[in-house]
This record gives structure tokens, sequence and C-alpha cells, in this order.
């Protein structure tokens, strides 16, 4: 881990005190992303698994459909004051036939969690540019599944537990097996990293896996689902309105609030399979508008 957690002096206050004290620090660190040697994108990201954030970055903003679509993929040109390669700098080299990304995807700035498009222009450029719209996935996953998923996912944030610091997703089998465990600095890096995972391992389309995240699900992170042909999204936090709308349109079933056995469920409600106890739901509930 020596890449991704850094040490650093804290001092501690409590109520009994303060004293100094080594800390464990989550590393974040810019990652320039290339393709063809033309930048494309900087994120700041936890250092890791790099190749697959290329892979679920260029899957989720349409440039790539499959891991075939990308020749190679390598680190260049970033070295520190000693000369040594920081791995900051990575340039993805995409098949011939491939056609070089729009200019429209170009980010010449800082990706963060909360970047990215909206309005109702951004909706249907989703739903016309995913290739594996999750519509049509007649996946079915139980609710005691999805209730356990981010107990589960959080028993895997290995640096998180030293750190504290950390997002995470995973992808998890429709009962409840787990795929893969990302953690990352930024929610979206954490997710792109397992789409690029599920890219590699041929598992895009992404049907019948449910992907959790470990905080709220913003619209961004609604697109990068419906972009891989996810059918379930669960996140222990809650959706943003804009993400719901994402959801309902392209046939995306999103949960929310999943905590101690409770959870919202927002859109495609036909996917969960309600416990025998529970009661039918009511067809027409009123809705407040305060």
């Amino acid at each position: 881990m020596g890449r991704l957690i850094a040490r650093r002096p804290v001092l501690r206050v409590t109520a009994k005190g303060a004293v100094r004290r080594p800390d464990s620090i989550a590393v974040e660190e810019p990652l320039e992303l290339r393709v063809g040697g033309r930048a494309l994108a900087v994120t700041m990201r936890t250092p890791g698994h790099d190749v697959e954030l290329a892979h679920g970055f260029l899957l989720t903003e349409g440039v790539i459909g499959s891991a075939a679509d990308i020749r190679d993929a390598r680190y260049c040109d970033s070295v520190d004051d000693e000369g040594r390669n920081t791995y900051n700098v990575l340039d993805v080299g995409l098949a011939p036939g491939v056609p070089t990304p729009d200019p429209g995807v170009e980010r010449n700035f800082y990706t963060t969690s909360s970047c990215g498009v909206c309005g109702k222009a951004s909706l249907d450029a989703v739903r016309l540019r995913s290739r594996y719209s999750p519509d049509a996935d007649e996946t079915r996953v139980a609710a005691e599944v999805l209730a356990d998923l981010p107990d589960e996912l959080r028993r895997r944030q290995q640096v998180f537990d030293r750190t504290g610091g950390l997002h995470a997703a995973g992808l998890f089998s429709a009962t409840g097996e787990l795929l893969v465990v990302r953690e990352d600095v930024g929610r979206h890096n954490a997710v792109d990293k397992v789409l690029g995972w599920a890219l590699l391992q041929g598992r895009v389309p992404a049907s019948g896996l449910v992907l959790t995240v470990s905080g709220r699900t913003s619209f961004e992170l609604a697109q990068k689902a419906v972009m891989a042909g996810v059918p379930v999204i669960a996140a222990v936090s809650a959706p943003s309105s804009l993400a719901i709308e994402l959801a309902e349109e392209c046939g995306l079933t999103m949960v929310g609030f999943i905590r101690n056995g409770s959870m919202n469920i927002y859109t495609h409600s036909e996917r969960v399979l309600l416990p025998e106890s529970a009661p039918e739901p009511a067809r027409n509930p009123v809705l407040s508008t305060s």
C-alpha cells in the first residue's frame, strides 16, 4: 500500500488532552489520461488500478464499447525531481478503426465527483449514447440481498480501515456474490475502476449485476451505470433528482438509503423482490411537492 497511504504527523485532541502522533492519510495524486498522445482528461485519484480506471472512463464516456477497442496503455512523460516515473500520465492507444474521442469529450480541467453535465439535453444524450441500455434487463434481486450489500462493501474497504478517507464501489451478482471492490478518493473514479474491471473481464454489458456505492448517487454515477448496462445501482445515501430522472428514463433500478434492513426504491421497483411479509405498495401514492 506504499502509494495508497501516506503517514503524516497530526495533533490529536480529545477531552483528555492533546497529543502529537503519526496518522495514516489516503494518497491523492493527479492522473492525466491521454488517448493517442493527446491529453483527454485529468482526474484526482488514489493511485492503483489506473488501467481499469482508463477503461471505465472511456467506456462511460462512449469512446469505447469493449476491451478490444484499446490496443495498449502505457505510463509516460511524468518524472519527479529525481527522474523517477511518477506513474501519473497514462497514454491509451485505440485499436485500428476505433474513432478518436469527439472533441466534446475532452476535459481540460480537473475532474471532481460533482462535475459533469445536467439538464434535459444531458438525459437525452446519455440515453442515445449508451450501447448497453439496461431497460430490457430482466434481473431480479431480493430486498434481503440488497440490504446486505453496503455492509459487505464496507467490510472489504482495506484502505478506508486505515485512513477513513476513501469512497468505494463494488459489483455484486444478483444473489449477493461479491465480484470486485475498488476504493478511491473520488467516487466517480471508484466506479470507473470497477466498470473497467468488468470490461476487461468480458462482463460488459453488466447484465444481472448490482453496482453498489458507499455514498450518494449523483447524476454522473447513474450515467456511468447506464453506459455500462448495469440494471441496478444501490447506495448507502441518497440520489440526486437528476440521477433519479436519468434512471427512470433509461431503465435503471435505483435504490438508496440502505441501512439496517430498510431502503428506498426510487425507480423500476419491479426488479426488487420484496419480502413475503411486506405489504403491497400503493399504486397511486400522494406525492408532496413541499
